[in-house]
């Protein structure tokens, strides 16, 4: 519960993953619009690629197998096909283990922070939320339906920030997204051989928010 709550500094608040482009050009008017994004989004790029990348580091971790963390770490990183996405990932990463090394101590999560700070690994994100949710006890399961939940929660609370839907509009969607946050998150258990990711609509939206020059999102 403490590291699926929106209270956790992670800084997933501070993204709109590509929302702010599309409500500027006039793409993203209603709920409906702006759930099939996030669904699209879950089963073409989150669902596939971060929760694949997910449950591998878990299952590494659990192996004490370093050299495969930071192999994960890599191959997705080098997936992430926009900077910004790609840097707020990180920045989201390292928050994560700076945190949960300030009130847990660990030896996996130390040799995780180290491989970060000396370059081997990036500390992206999902993998990072991998070593973290591995070292809690959290299976692997409940660990992509948070990942999910959370990046869920982020796009609404975006769209919520830029008007585009109210409060009760924002609950709705989420609540119709748990169908598809089910789904999505048997991803978990797939091999690295299975990640992958296709959703150029949205790439283009994130990449074009990088020129935009007064914006309210960091993605």
């Amino acid at each position: 519960m403490q590291l699926s709550d929106s209270f956790f500094p992670t800084g997933m608040y501070t993204m709109s993953n590509g929302v702010e482009t599309l409500f500027y050009q006039n793409k993203i008017k209603s709920a409906k619009q702006l759930q099939t994004l996030i669904e699209s989004c879950i089963k073409m790029q989150i669902g596939v690629a971060d929760c694949v990348a997910l449950g591998n580091a878990m299952d590494a971790v659990s192996k004490s197998d370093m050299k495969s963390v930071i192999e994960i770490d890599q191959t997705l990183y080098a997936m992430k096909l926009v900077k910004e996405i790609r840097e707020a990932s990180v920045r989201s990463g390292i928050q994560l283990l700076n945190c949960m090394n300030s009130f847990t101590k660990n030896n996996l999560l130390n040799k995780y922070k180290t491989s970060v700070k000396n370059g081997t690994a990036t500390g992206i994100y999902p993998v990072a939320f991998g070593v973290v949710s591995s070292i809690s006890g959290i299976s692997k399961i409940n660990a992509a339906q948070m990942l999910l939940y959370s990046f869920s929660v982020s796009f609404v609370g975006a769209a919520l920030r830029l008007g585009i839907i109210d409060h009760n509009e924002g609950q709705k969607i989420i609540h119709a997204l748990k169908p598809t946050i089910l789904e999505a998150s048997k991803n978990v258990n797939e091999p690295m051989q299975a990640i992958w990711q296709f959703f150029p609509v949205l790439d283009i939206a994130q990449m074009m928010h990088e020129r935009i020059e007064n914006k309210m999102f960091v993605t």
